[in-house]
């Protein structure tokens, strides 16, 4: 008698987003280090035409030329121009989702539709901070004049009032202590393990 062929197990995308100042990096790392040992959980790099930043991101910085001719020869698997850059995530998330594995990507709020129609299974964490929060630590961050920071606090109000709305994703609220906004994004990743199978 043959034996039953299990349908392979599929992983999910984690698509975090935020406004720039939202504490979304902070978030990210801290679930990086809390499931750093655990092998259904992978954390995408992103290439992004922007120098490295040694208490930002963990980019993979290229210049625009060479981000073109990855693009070119269909080497990312998600790809989005915001504030004068291009951000792509490679190709190699779709074989992570094939083995099972649940990909935490640092996504743009814009490209979601986009996103959506590549993988319809993406999981929205929509990490949440007031207007007053987000303008304090644009001003801390110290990386753009009064008028830049009043430009992307009316951005994030435009697209908060749009379709990424309260029925898009899951809120990861984060204006208190890092630890608790940390904890609600690991426990959401966790909940994505294992949620989806292969079609």
């Amino acid at each position: 008698m043959r034996e039953a062929i299990e349908k392979p197990a599929c992983g999910r995308i984690v698509y975090v987003v935020g406004a720039s100042g939202s504490g979304k990096d902070s978030l990210m790392r801290f679930a990086r280090t809390r499931l750093r040992s655990n092998p259904r959980v992978l954390f995408a790099h992103r290439y992004i035409t922007r120098a490295p930043d040694p208490v930002g991101e963990n980019h993979i910085a290229l210049s625009a030329e060479e981000f073109a001719a990855r693009r070119a020869a269909g080497l990312f698997a998600l790809d989005w121009e915001s504030h004068g850059h291009a951000y792509g995530i490679g190709i190699e998330i779709r074989q992570w989702l094939e083995m099972g594995i649940t990909v935490v990507v640092n996504g743009s709020r814009e490209y979601l539709t986009e996103a959506r129609q590549r993988f319809p299974q993406l999981l929205v964490a929509r990490v949440e901070v007031s207007d007053e929060v987000l303008r304090d630590r644009l001003l801390v961050r110290g990386r753009e004049d009064l008028q830049a920071i009043e430009a992307r606090l009316e951005r994030h109000r435009a697209l908060q009032g749009n379709a990424l709305s309260a029925a898009h994703g899951i809120p990861i609220r984060n204006d208190g202590e890092l630890a608790e906004g940390g904890a609600a994004l690991v426990d959401l990743i966790l909940q994505a393990c294992g949620d989806s199978l292969c079609v």
